[in-house]
Formats: structure tokens, C-alpha cells, sequence
């Protein structure tokens, strides 16, 4: 499926229908050697069609419709859609009433025009960073999908229905970087927002101080797009042109490599190094900057930091009665909080002020910082199946490692795709201060110029 912006301007000229695109999606969706089955938990054939014939009919009136009306898009089972269930990837959450409206990010979206095609899979209760569900599978990677190879979570069924072309953009959340680590381990993009700038009503909440929601795009315009919506923008008068890249001899990076380079993949670390040669060459300011602070964080959350007792606050009734009904990978994570005081809660809180004050020094004269977005390439599936717990343990805080900085620091970023076709999937993340939203996308436009051919398909 193309970027928002090139359907759109197909609805608009009329070589495409909205039912067009709604049967694409759904065709994907069915196809009974695709994802379709894992990455969407439910799916809204006879709705979707619906909207979208309306949609068209109006078209054909000349009534006036929303830019982006009839374009399907995917939302996370996490997030209120009147009239479903919004169970968060569990079961236990299955039997609880519909929502009787829809959360405020899913309206502005419906708003936009945007079909909703169907409800997708997600790590339960999005508390982790791999994507594996052990209630309703778990959707692949496209890479090497033969051997099988982990989404990343939590956002993996959003992630996979973008990939795959069965939505065109999708909603997902980030709490430690469940919007970047799938986008990374699925190569396409994802958005983290300042998390001010969207509302989280009508949102399960993992840890409402980490909290973010964000979209999962196939390009750096799509997630600006989606991400304009989710906060407030208003998309009904039209997109206008694409904004052009900055130039590359404007951009200044600050490279991390304090904890963030840390037991890197071989394949990471050369397809990292070749992206900021690549940016180098073509005039962008690359320096290394140190933030030793962040070696730190291993210790700030060793008792589990905000996460853990924040996810602890809302599930301890849940876990009291129906904690056999958990992934117990899952449990084993949220019930650490039982054991932090207030104390130790306030001891992160003063922590992550702390190291948000260093990130601004850190930051004085350059753009963003720069890093992998993921230290690993995506692990196999199969890796997971002798429920090791350790091994689970370990490579889950590795996947986040890098991400969750962002939201400790409550920072805007983007995680970029940088591999070539037949090459594992990697991701450049850019990140920038709180507030810098508007010009992370324009300097990651830039980098998505310098990075991802123009070919490639998008």
C-alpha cells in the first residue's frame, strides 16, 4: 500500500476508490499465507466497506469529504473504539463492556476520514518490548518470514498490518518504545511524541508518566501526517505539498554512545556506522557527545523504576483475582511493584529530572541525538519457545534499552529504517527535546532523503 499522501491524491483525482483501498486491505488481511490472522485480532469487514462506499458515494456528489477519507488505518487493542471491546491483548480484560465512545485519538482520526479496518494483536497489556502474545499468536517479522523472526512489541500487530499493506498507517503506543522497536524490527517508521502533545483518554495505561501514543507509517511524512491528527490538527482542509527536506549542510547530530552502543548486533552495528557515513558525506554534522549519565539508568531502575509500579497501581486487583489468566511473562514483570516504597518511586522521579536537565546541556548546539534504535536484530520466535525466563528477561531489556530512554527524558523521536532490501532490519532513531516535535520531523525528513532511496518501495 503507497503513503498517505500519494492516496490521497488518487481519491482525490478519483484512480482510486476508498472501497478500492478497504478491499486491498481486507484481501491482505484474509490471505491465508499472510499475517492477517496474527496481526489483527478483529477486524471490521462489513463497517469498513460500509464507510468507505459512503465515502465514495459523497465523492461522486460532490460533497465535500476530508483529504484523507476512505484510507484504511490499523488500531491497537489498546485504545477505545465505540462499540468494541478493548481487551489490550489480554483475556482477561475479554468479557468487559464495549466502549460506549471512542478515545479521543481514534475520533480525530475517524474525523480525518481515516477507515478503521480492525483491532490489532499486541504484547499483553503492552508490557513488553518483543511482541510475543501467548494468548493469539505472535505475527512475524517480514524478514526471513519463512524462519520467523519476532515483530518487537508492544505495537507488533500495528506494525506487521503496516508493513504488510494491510492499513496504510496504524495507532500504537510507546511507553519504552513499543511504537520505534516494532517500526525498527519491521522496516518502516515510527513516532514517539512529546507526550504532552496527545491525549491518552480512552488508552489502557501500561505507566501514564511514560505513556505515549503514536502512529507506525510507512514513511517520515505519514507518521507527521497521523501524528498532526492525534494532536488536534485539522486535516479536513486539505494536506498541502510535502515539506521539503532541510539541507543536509544544516544538520547537526549528536551521536550517543554511552550505554546505547552497548553489546550491539554486528549487523546493527555496521548498518549504523554505514547510515552516518552516509549522512556525513552528503554535509550532515555528525559528533559524538558524551551523556555518561545514561550508564546510570541500569541502576535508577534496578527496582523496576516508573513502569513497573505504575503498571503495579492499575493491574494489583486485576492480578489478585485473575493472575493465573496473565502472560505469565508478563506477571512476572508488573508484580515487582508490590515491593517498591514510595521512596524508591521518588528516588526515579528525581533521577529522570536529573538526566532531562543533562539531556538539554547534552543537546546545546546540535538537532537531535542519534543511535540504533534497537541494539539487536530481530530474535526467532522459536528462540522463545523453551520459556527460559532469563533469556526472555534479557533480550526484552535489551530491545528496550535503547528506546526507553526517550521516554525517561520525555523526548520526541523517530526510528527510521536504514537496511537495504534482503538485509535484516534496522533502525535509526533520532531524538529530540520535549517540544521539538515539529522540527524532529523536518530533520528526519532530511535523513529519510539521505537514507532510504527514493525507489524503494514506500
Amino acid at each position: 500500500m503507497k503513503t498517505i499522501r500519494a492516496l490521497a491524491g488518487e481519491l482525490e483525482v478519483g484512480t482510486v476508490r476508498a472501497r478500492d483501498l478497504i478491499e486491498e486491505a481486507l484481501a491482505r488481511i484474509a490471505d491465508p499465507v499472510g499475517e492477517g490472522s496474527r496481526a489483527f485480532l478483529s477486524v471490521d469487514v462489513e463497517g469498513s466497506r460500509a464507510v468507505a462506499d459512503r465515502l465514495d458515494e459523497a465523492r461522486r456528489a460532490g460533497r465535500p469529504v476530508p483529504p484523507l477519507a476512505g484510507i484504511p488505518a490499523a488500531i491497537k487493542d489498546l485504545a477505545d473504539v465505540e462499540g468494541q471491546v478493548t481487551a489490550a491483548g489480554s483475556l482477561i480484560l475479554a468479557d468487559r463492556p464495549a466502549a460506549e465512545r471512542d478515545a479521543p485519538v481514534v475520533e480525530r482520526l475517524r474525523r480525518a476520514g481515516f477507515v478503521l479496518i480492525g483491532r490489532t494483536n499486541m504484547t499483553e497489556f503492552a508490557y513488553s518490548g518483543l511482541g510475543l502474545n501467548a494468548h493469539h499468536d505472535t505475527p512475524r517479522s517480514p524478514w526471513d518470514r519463512a524462519t520467523g523472526h519476532i515483530p518487537g512489541g508492544s505495537s507488533s500487530g500495528t506494525a506487521v498490518a503496516v508493513a504488510d499493506g494491510m492499513a496504510a498507517v496504524g495507532l500504537g503506543t510507546d511507553t519504552g518504545g513499543s511504537c520505534r522497536i516494532p517500526a525498527a524490527f519491521c522496516g518502516i517508521v515510527g513516532y514517539k511524541p512529546t507526550a504532552a502533545r496527545v491525549p491518552l483518554e480512552g488508552i489502557v495505561p501500561l505507566a501514564p508518566s511514560l505513556d505515549c501514543v503514536g502512529p507506525l507509517g510507512r514513511s517520515v511524512d505519514c507518521c507527521a501526517i497521523v501524528d498532526a491528527i492525534f494532536a488536534g490538527a485539522d486535516a479536513s482542509t486539505g494536506l498541502g505539498d510535502e515539506p521539503p527536506a532541510e539541507p543536509a549542510a544544516g544538520v547537526r547530530l549528536a551521536a550517543l554512545s554511552d550505554l546505547v552502543l552497548d553489546d550491539l548486533h554486528p549487523t546493527v552495528a555496521e548498518l549504523y556506522e554505514r547510515a552516518l557515513r552516509r549522512l556525513a558525506a552528503a554535509g550532515v554534522t555528525v559528533s559524538d557527545v558524551p551523556f555518561p549519565e545514561l550508564n546510570e539508568l541500569p541502576r535508577i531502575n534496578a527496582k523496576g523504576g516508573l513502569a513497573t509500579a505504575e503498571a503495579y497501581h492499575w493491574h494489583r486487583d486485576l492480578l489478585a483475582e485473575h493472575g493465573d489468566r496473565y502472560d505469565q511473562r508478563v506477571r512476572v514483570r508488573i508484580e515487582p511493584g508490590r515491593n517498591q516504597t514510595a521512596a524508591d518511586y521518588l528516588d526515579v522521579v528525581h533521577a529522570r529530572r536529573r538526566l532531562q536537565a543533562r539531556a538539554a546541556e547534552r543537546l546545546a548546539g546540535h538537532d537531535a541525538f542519534v543511535l540504533p534504535t534497537v541494539a539487536v536484530i530481530p530474535p526467532t520466535i522459536a528462540s522463545f519457545d523453551s520459556g527460559d525466563a532469563e533469556y526472555y528477561g534479557r533480550t526484552n531489556l535489551l530491545c528496550l534499552r535503547n528506546t526507553s530512554v526517550g521516554n525517561i527524558l520525555d523526548a520526541c523521536a523517530i526510528s527510521i529504517p536504514i537496511s537495504e532490501p534482503g538485509e535484516a532490519p534496522v533502525g535509526l532513531m533520532l531524538m529530540a527535546g520535549p517540544g521539538a516535535d515539529h522540527q524532529l520531523f523536518s530533520l528526519a525528513r532530511t535523513v529519510e532523503s539521505l537514507l532510504v532511496p527514493a525507489d524503494r518501495p514506500r
